[in-house]
């Protein structure tokens, strides 16, 4: 069995901390995506959810863990739909009620999920733990369910309709799935083409080495900025400052005026 140097898992972990910093916060949405939203109607929920999607790299790089080694229709079309029920139902169930988790922990979550994935692919649990893994398809829907979670957060930041809630909810979902079939398609097209070249199955160990190590840094990164938000003080910001709604009042001459004197009369 092909097994990958430390020198290599060394590198790999090094060019994750240097690459993905600047990308490892949450995907959030544009002020721009915002104001568009709150202007148009389930058309632009259809396309922010796909935009969305093909943004949003730990669910890609959870997809792509996904379908790695799979190489029948039948079996990718077996997992992805796992995926796909997990992260609706949690999507359209926790927006319709309004459940909000912190996403900081969400995204956390979803970068083990991530890690989760890609050592499975390597068989870690037996060759590492010495113990038989997880149902794969059984695994796939919970962590299905977070990632969900993850998308619900995202979508409630927008200003959703209370007339119209349940179709900008399913709206932005197909827009999601919409996204995962274009994402889907690229890799399964860079993955067909090469596995059956000799370089495939080095190319694959690196890679799941790699999304291990992505995956393990995203989590990181994302309880980094779990505790900055936790802590901010600690973190050398005032909470007065960034926690808190500024309401500025203005009165007018009269009113001010009669402020002025009212405080007159009492004194």
């Amino acid at each position: 069995m092909l097994t990958l140097p430390k020198s290599i898992f060394l590198m790999v972990s090094i060019a994750m901390l240097w690459f993905l910093p600047q990308y490892g916060y949450a995907h959030g949405m544009s002020e721009a995506d915002k104001l568009a939203i709150a202007e148009g109607g389930n058309l632009r929920y259809l396309w922010l959810g796909a935009t969305h999607m093909l943004s949003g790299y730990d669910h890609l790089l959870f997809i792509f863990g996904i379908i790695f080694f799979l190489q029948s229709f039948k079996d990718i079309v077996k997992y992805i739909t796992a995926f796909t029920l997990g992260h609706s139902v949690t999507l359209i169930f926790a927006t319709f009620n309004g459940i909000q988790l912190n996403y900081f922990l969400i995204d956390a979550i979803i970068g083990l999920s991530v890690a989760y994935i890609a050592f499975s692919n390597i068989d870690g649990f037996r060759k590492y733990l010495n113990i038989a893994p997880p149902n794969l398809l059984v695994m796939i829907v919970l962590l299905g369910l977070i990632h969900g979670f993850g998308l619900s957060t995202r979508l409630q930041e927008l200003p959703l309709s209370e007339d119209d809630l349940l179709m900008n909810i399913i709206s932005f979902n197909l827009g999601i799935e919409l996204g995962q079939i274009l994402a889907l398609t690229a890799m399964l097209l860079l993955l067909s083409g090469w596995r059956k070249a000799a370089t495939f199955k080095p190319f694959s160990l690196v890679s799941n080495y790699l999304l291990i190590a992505a995956g393990l840094l995203l989590f990181l990164m994302q309880m980094h900025g779990y505790s900055h938000i936790s802590n901010p003080d600690e973190f050398g910001f005032s909470s007065d400052n960034h926690y808190h709604d500024h309401i500025e009042m203005r009165l007018d001459a009269a009113a001010q005026a009669a402020s002025t004197t009212t405080h007159d009369t009492i004194d």
